[in-house]
């Protein structure tokens, strides 16, 4: 029980400060009768904390950077009516800096047996499950003498998802994929594996691709024409290790390579073909396979949404393994990592030639927009060599990127705000070639 500021004041008017009542109460024995009585009948009259029932409902996801709202249902199953003030408590990740006071303190006044809702309005700034700490409550007497407080556990979890800032490139790589696809149906009459149309026979056409059936029902030789398999495999892996920490511009590295996914990820789905992701690092770290294609989109995100940057170093060996076996027939594998020598030279290019023997390999890696910044700086000393440094980061990362390109393998190279439509756009030109 606290001692509240209006009982401070008729303590100083006409009472005496005694101090500790009981353990946990703090309060005041008055030498003035009828002050004495106001305050006991004021504690009295103050609806018991622990005896309030409490239940939420809202929410249970949100992307990163939007509002999730939960509702806090407070029932007062006691014969005296509630005047409070509660804090509903979550991980400072859970608001925007400044707006915890506002969204997070409530008032409410509930009459005896009925029940009120207040909405907490949670912006997090983080990925990843947030959870609901505790609910503290500060119960007022009628005249505001004194106060009992008392928290409550109401479990609930919203799982903040990746943003997925990326998909304003879905429509314009959508368009071009559709363009694709009746280039390669008009190239490719009467091959391919998958059927497309029929349409009326020309000389010089394969007699072997003529549908009897059909030609029996009208009067033209009708021909099947054919298009290439669309139900192609592509194996997402993201390195997880401690590379994957490293902060690009405002983000870490791993928030680019998770939003160039889910763009890949989406363009592909629509283009009929399976995905499914694997992030590892010295283990599996997340896991998504066999999804239809309506949900393999929901299903990454939320596969996504806990991932975080390990401060390991990653096993390459150990990754390379476990995407053959989650891959096992032929397949495009993307593996979002980094373009560092060391990294590179040391840990994938020993093993490469396992992946490279039996699928297709495409590396895109996140580049530091700050060199690129740093290489066109002039005007005095400083600059010129921030500028030296740069050019010298930016002509080894190119170096191993020839490495991997000398294995057969398709590389991509670009800062955060490209390398979502830089990887579709590669994921398009392979199509294109005929190379999925």
């Amino acid at each position: 029980m606290a001692l509240t500021g209006r009982a401070a004041l008729l303590a100083a008017l006409g009472s005496i400060p005694v101090g500790i009542l009981e353990p946990g109460w703090t309060g005041i024995l008055a030498v003035n009768g009828p002050l004495a009585l106001a305050c006991a009948c004021d504690f009295a009259l103050a609806a018991p904390v622990r005896r309030l029932v409490l239940s939420r409902s809202g929410d249970t996801s949100a992307r990163l950077g939007e509002t999730a709202d939960v509702t806090l249902t407070i029932t007062n199953p006691t014969g005296r009516p509630l005047r409070a003030r509660l804090r509903d408590a979550w991980p400072p990740s859970s608001w925007q800096p400044g707006t915890e006071v506002e969204s997070s303190r409530h008032r409410v006044i509930i009459p005896a047996g009925e029940r009120r809702r207040v909405t907490t309005r949670l912006r997090p700034t983080r990925r990843g499950d947030r959870q609901a700490d505790r609910v503290t409550i500060r119960s007022y007497g009628p005249l505001g003498l004194f106060s009992r407080q008392g928290t409550h556990k109401v479990p609930w979890t919203v799982r903040v998802l990746p943003p997925f800032t990326s998909r304003k490139h879905l429509p314009s790589r959508l368009a071009r994929l559709r363009e694709l696809d009746g280039r390669t149906s008009v190239l490719t009459r009467g091959e391919g594996t998958e059927f497309d149309s029929l349409r009326e026979y020309v000389p010089g056409d394969d007699t072997r691709s003529i549908d009897w059936r059909a030609t029996a029902r009208q009067s033209t030789v009708a021909v099947r024409t054919w298009r290439p398999e669309r139900d192609r495999h592509i194996l997402l892996v993201l390195d997880t290790g401690r590379t994957s920490a490293g902060r690009m511009g405002d983000i870490p590295r791993l928030d680019a390579s998770l939003d160039a996914a889910l763009l890949l990820a989406a363009l592909a789905s629509r283009a009929g073909d399976r995905v499914d992701l694997l992030a590892y690092d010295r283990r599996i770290r997340a896991l998504v396979q066999g999804r239809s294609a309506g949900d393999v989109l929901p299903s990454l995100v939320n596969a996504m949404a806990t991932l975080e940057p390990e401060l390991v170093e990653t096993d390459a060996r150990g990754l390379t393994a476990t995407a053959l076996r989650t891959a096992p027939r032929r397949s495009l594998i993307v593996l979002l990592t980094t373009l560092d020598a060391a990294p590179v030279e040391q840990g994938l290019l020993p093993v490469l030639p396992q992946l490279t023997q039996r699928h297709t390999v495409l590396v895109a890696s996140v580049a530091d927009p700050h060199i690129a910044q740093m290489a066109q700086a002039r005007g005095n000393a400083e600059a010129v060599y921030e500028a030296a440094a740069a050019a010298q980061a930016q002509s080894e990362r190119q170096r191993t990127a020839e490495q991997l390109r000398r294995h057969g393998v398709t590389v991509v190279d670009a800062t955060p705000d490209d390398l979502a439509p830089a990887l579709a756009d590669a994921y398009l030109a392979l199509k294109a070639a005929g190379r999925l």
